[in-house]
């Protein structure tokens, strides 16, 4: 599969961009991003899975509560995570999972901390036959 996310610059931080041909699939890619500046991605193992539910009031909203769930139970549990899927958003309801592996520094070649996704350059939108989420990073 193609890569579908990519980078946009930002001052001090790194802007991510997921792009999919559905909502619950850019969200997917945008996490893949996000990760991927932490280390390869590509090379977790997803030997372990972890769940995650959340809610906002708008898909904007609720794309860094996806990604910032993410990190937190990356953090909480020590793993380096490399697979995300969206099962489902209803409304502005996400219930997802991410697959990984306990975290090891050397293994997996780790680049910089992500802190957070922010509400900065926030976008969620449809864009003819592709759908597009976007926001910056703390570094």
């Amino acid at each position: 599969m193609p890569k579908r996310y990519d980078y946009f610059d930002h001052k001090a931080d790194v802007g991510i961009i997921g792009i999919g041909t559905t909502l619950p699939e850019a969200f997917e890619q945008a996490a893949k991003a996000m990760f991927n500046l932490m280390y390869d991605a590509e090379k977790v193992k997803p030997l372990e899975e972890i769940q995650i539910e959340c809610e906002a009031d708008s898909s904007e909203e609720l794309f860094v509560e996806w990604l910032n769930a993410l990190l937190a139970q990356a953090n909480i549990h020590e793993l380096a995570l490399g697979k995300f899927q969206v099962k489902q958003i209803e409304g502005f309801q996400l219930i997802g999972c991410a697959k990984g592996e306990a975290l090891d520094p050397q293994r997996h070649n780790v680049k910089t901390e992500v802190k957070a996704a922010t509400y900065s350059m926030l976008k969620v939108e449809k864009k003819g036959e592709k759908y597009i989420a976007q926001c910056v990073v703390d570094v």
